[in-house]
Order: C-alpha cells, then structure tokens, then sequence
C-alpha cells in the first residue's frame, strides 16, 4: 500500500509544506506565496491544504505527519547555551524562554490545533514523526537525487544543535559521519557579515553574495580583511569544520548577531546603515568573507569525498544557496557529480522530512533511477476559468492566444524591442527561485535593462545582478559550464570571446561607473567578475519556456533570456493570477503574459496610476 505522508516546516522561517505518496512528490510549496508575508514563519495553513486538494486526500488519510526538525532538542540547546554564556544573555533569555513555554515546548498540541484549520480529523488516527532537522536536509536532497550512491553535505545556520554535516546516502538510508555543533557554525558567520553590511538576516545572504563581486580581489584591503577574519573570528581546520571566537558574536544570548564596536575596531568601520549606499571597504569585505565561505565549503566537500569514497555529492541547508560557492565546488572536480535540493533552505526540509519518514521510517525500496524531483514546479497552476474571473474582477483588457507558439513570437519579438515582460505559466516554482513559470524577463544584451530592472521594476539595489535562462544546448556557447544548471544554483563565468576588455583603471572607478560598464555582448547578465548565475532551460521539463526563449534565438540569434523572479522588493514571488497582475500594474512591466492571455500595461484601466496597485512590503 503506497505511503501518503505530509512534510510540514514552520515556527522558523520560510514554512512550507510537501505531500508524497508512495514516494512520489503531489505537492510542495512554501505558505508565503498564500499569505504574502516573505519567509513567514506561520503554521503553513494554506500550503497544507493545496497539498492536501492536489492528492484529494484528508488528514485522516495520512500514514504519517511529519515536522522537519525535533523541537525538544532546540530547547536544550537553548538552555545549555545560556547556562554556558551566564550571566550574559539574561535580556534575550527574558525574551526567549516564554515563547518556548508557551508555544514550542507544547508544540505536538499546536500541531494538532493549527490542523484543525485544514479540516476535521481524528487525532488518534495521526501519526506525528520529529526528524532531526539535518536529516531533513539531508534527506531533500539524496532522495530527489538520481543516485543510488552519495556524499550528503549540509550546511544552515542551526538545526537542533548540528549547523553542518557529512552523510553517506546509500539506497534508501542515510548514515552521518560527522557533524558541526553550535555555536560554530558556517551559516551563522555569513549571516553575522550580512548583518554587519546591512543587509537583513535570513534574506539578505543573497545580497551579500550579490556584493561581493564589487570587491577588489587584488586590493591590499581585501586579502587584509580575508587574513583578519581567519585570525580573530573563525580558525579553519583542515576537514572543512571550524571555530568560532565569541567574544566576537552575540548571536547566541544576544538579540544581534555580532558586537557592532569589536567589529568596527577589527575592521575599521562601522556597521553599514541598512539603504546607505555601499562603500568600497563594504564591497573587499563581501568579498572576503564570501572567499572564506568558499574555502570552507570546498574543504567540507573534500573532507566528505574521503569519508565516503563516493563519486557523488548531494547538497541542502542554506549555505547551498551560495552558487558562487557552488560554482568553485563544481570547478574544483572533487565529486563527478553534484546535486542541489533547489529548496535548499527550511522550506525543502518539508519535502526532505516527508521523503525520510517514506524511506527511512516505514523502510521503503528506492529506485533511484525515477528521480523523485524531476522538476521543481510542484505548487499552485490556475485554470482559464479562474484567469477569466479575475480579468473581470479588476476590468483588466487583455487578448487570448488560440495557439502558444504565436504567443511565443510575439512576446520574443517584444522582448527583442526592450520590453520587460511578467511571465506567468503552470505550476508555481517550489524553492527560492524563478524558474521560468513565475518570471520577469527581458533582453540580456540591452546595456540599460539591469538598471531599469533593478530600480523601476523590482525596486531594488542598483547593484543587485540578474540571472539569465539559457537554453540547455547552447550553454557553452556563453559560459565556461560543462554541467546542466536548471535550478540556478551554479555561478559560471561568462565565455572569454564574449568578454569585453577593462580599462586599466577599472577597480579604482566608483562602483556605479564599474557597474555600467559593458562587459560582454550579453551585459544585462555579466556581473563584475564576468560571471553569471546561470539556469539551463530544458524542453522535457519547461517546454513553454524552453519554446520562448527558442523563438527569441530565432529573432536575435540569442539563446537565452533575462529571468529575475516575478516580484518586488519585500514580497514573496506572485501565485495567482491577480499576484500577477497587481505585481504587473505597480511596476514598469510593459506585458503580463498569463498561460495564453496577454496583457499590455498601455491598454489596462487606470495604467498610468500605479500607486493605486502597490502594496507596501517590508524591505529585505
């Protein structure tokens, strides 16, 4: 009898949940696409009940219920770190503890409380499973593998009390060899900078990483941060783990993450205000801690291939969102091959908790040549029927394509032109990335179109970079790859013959005049170091995106496209068709494309009012 099993992550941040039966994944999704609070920490409510509706089960239908990590283990870890660190700690400790009382220690009866909102049940007939939150990483990204064999690497900020470890998959069980303890913790100390270069913790690490490339990497400051980091904050050891200096941090009593005067002495600076503009001491230091991180992971990676002799490599936990980690991984040739959970953070422990009660708790055969995770759009699609509602509700003007591939052509041609283009199509994308259903995309060789991205679209950082969708055979036609990408997750550089030369003053010009300066042919998707996070569009998995981007090569004899996700600055990535079209009447998007409608901003009712349509999110 095949296994219906219920992954849920919640009380953190980024809640989701994920259904399976027999194994195979029904549904998955995150509850911010619902409530349109990013990374929401909530009971995911609605993501449960669309998983649910998607299997046309009940909660009484399910074999298991399973939560991603064991509350009952972070308690002690609470408790046993503010004894360690006592006196000290006492206000955040006053804060903490009541919450815990209140809500976590208890949280089996929350569980069961909050499922009452997902319909009636009977409690006894539900089977409640607690996986260690690392074996849920762990477990999202061997089991959506297509090996039967592999190295496991988990790197976050903190589960219970592991923050990285080394796994060995092997059929359908998972065995550890080591693990990270906090306080030491890789995560942590990337986010303790993205902190400290005034960028939000748990949403601004991709800032960071964005910023990085902005520094010098032959400046005397940068290799002088990147030695004072490896002195006084954390000592690397030859297999990847490290150590962190406390005295330095102030994540583990404190309400901050790092002690703003130590670290103004160590480097010289004070913390950066959260909107002022970044400085070039900012940009070395981006670049140093990200070199640090690279070297950590790489020598993680290593320490894994030793201990599991495996030619293969699975990787979850947050710090796998790093590409440009990944990419060095990827170029460095330790594994064969490398596979990333694309819902690397909390939201794919979920998917990874359900996947580990399907195979390792109710003992399972795993075939792994089936690929669990083919493809990541696994959350909401929305039928004509509904599209034509909300046209209706808001009066919107749009015109019905019979046939997709006239639809294709045209929105090519107007991307061709410089338009800017919402692109809106089947299943929501599962995971932190736009992959090509809920997407903004636009001309990758208009020199202007990352600044009017960046600044009259998704009302960000000027200095944010964009990422391009390439079709898979034409990949090392503009990038050094040699290894499909299609969940965004490696960074690779951009082909030398398409690179264009620097002046020889280039690190010395003011960031802005470096950021505008063309760098290649495709200069909308070249970051300063010439590298580009890359997504390879397959015709198997995404056959309308895939035929898009084909019928633009056919205009302009480019393979791919711009694809930044389908939202602004401070909300989560649009699910409905009416996400969509409020996303697409408060910006400067020029066409909103929904399965065959098309919508251009000129013909909509009141187009020229786009306050009327925003809505104000909390900045990232």
């Amino acid at each position: 009898m095949e296994k219906k099993i219920l992954g849920i992550s919640a009380f953190y941040h980024d809640s989701a949940a994920a259904l399976t039966v027999g194994g195979k994944i029904i549904a998955a999704v995150q509850e911010e696409r619902f409530t349109r609070k990013k990374h929401t920490p909530d009971f995911p409510v609605n993501a449960i009940n669309y998983c649910l509706e998607e299997a046309g089960l009940r909660i009484d239908n399910l074999d298991a219920i399973v939560f991603y990590d064991k509350p009952l283990l972070k308690f002690e870890r609470l408790l046993e770190t503010y004894y360690a660190f006592a006196p000290k700690g006492l206000r955040s400790f006053l804060k903490a503890i009541p919450i815990w009382l209140s809500e976590k220690m208890f949280l089996k009866k929350r569980i069961f409380d909050e499922l009452k909102a997902c319909g009636d049940y009977d409690k006894k007939q539900v089977k409640l499973l607690f996986p260690e939150h690392h074996l849920s990483h762990a477990a999202s990204a061997f089991f959506c593998s297509p090996y039967s064999d592999a190295a496991i690497l988990t790197i976050d900020g903190v589960g219970e009390w592991c923050t990285a470890s080394i796994g060995h998959g092997s059929g359908n069980q998972i065995t550890f060899h080591k693990e990270l303890h906090f306080p030491h913790s890789v995560g942590l100390l990337y986010s303790a900078f993205t902190y400290y270069l005034g960028f939000k913790v748990n949403s601004g690490e991709y800032k960071l990483m964005g910023l990085a490339p902005y520094g010098n990497p032959d400046a005397e400051q940068t290799q002088q941060f990147v030695q004072t980091i490896k002195e006084h904050l954390v000592h690397i050891k030859s297999d990847g783990s490290i150590w962190l200096d406390q005295s330095y941090f102030n994540y583990a009593t404190g309400l901050r993450m790092a002690k703003d005067e130590k670290w103004a002495t160590l480097f010289g600076f004070p913390r950066r205000n959260d909107e002022a503009d970044p400085e070039q001491h900012h940009c070395n230091l981006a670049l140093a801690i990200q070199q640090v991180t690279e070297e950590i992971v790489l020598k993680m990676a290593q320490a894994a291939k030793t201990l599991t002799q495996s030619d293969n490599l699975c990787m979850a936990g947050g710090v796998a969102l790093n590409c440009v980690a990944n990419g060095k991984l990827l170029k460095a040739n330790i594994f064969k091959n490398i596979y990333i959970q694309p819902a690397a953070g909390d939201s794919g422990g979920a998917l990874g908790a359900a996947l580990a009660a399907h195979y390792m708790y109710f003992n399972k055969e795993r075939k792994a040549e089936q690929n669990a995770m083919p493809h990541p759009y696994l959350g909401p699609a929305f039928s004509e029927k509904e599209i034509q509602s909300m046209n209706k509700k808001v009066r919107a003007v749009s015109h019905q394509h019979k046939h997709f591939e006239e639809l294709a052509q045209e929105m090519a041609a107007r991307i061709a032109e410089g338009q800017v283009v919402g692109w809106f199509q089947g299943n929501m994308e599962f995971g932190p990335r736009a992959l090509g259903n809920r997407s903004i995309l636009a001309d990758p060789r208009n020199p202007d179109m990352q600044k009017k991205l960046n600044l009259k679209v998704k009302n960000r950082e000027g200095f944010r970079p964009f990422a391009p969708s390439v079709l898979s055979d034409d990949t090392k036609d503009y990038f050094d790859m040699e290894t499909d990408s299609p969940y965004m997750l490696l960074v690779a550089p951009v082909k030398a013959k398409r690179q264009k030369q620097l002046p020889e003053n280039y690190h010395d010009l003011p960031l802005w005049d470096r950021l505008y300066f063309q760098r290649s042919d495709v200069p909308a998707i070249t970051h300063l170091d010439f590298s580009a996070r890359v997504q390879t569009v397959h015709q198997s998995t995404n056959p309308r995106y895939w035929a898009l981007i084909r019928a633009f090569k056919k205009i302009t004899g480019y393979g791919l496209l711009i694809n930044t996700s389908f939202n602004v600055r401070g909300e989560p990535i649009v699910c409905t068709p009416y996400d969509a079209y409020r996303c697409f009447m408060s910006t400067e998007i020029d066409y909103l494309v929904i399965e065959n409608f098309v919508y251009c901003k000129t013909e909509q009712p009141d187009w020229a009012h786009k306050d009327k349509w925003r809505v104000r999110f909390k900045m990232d």
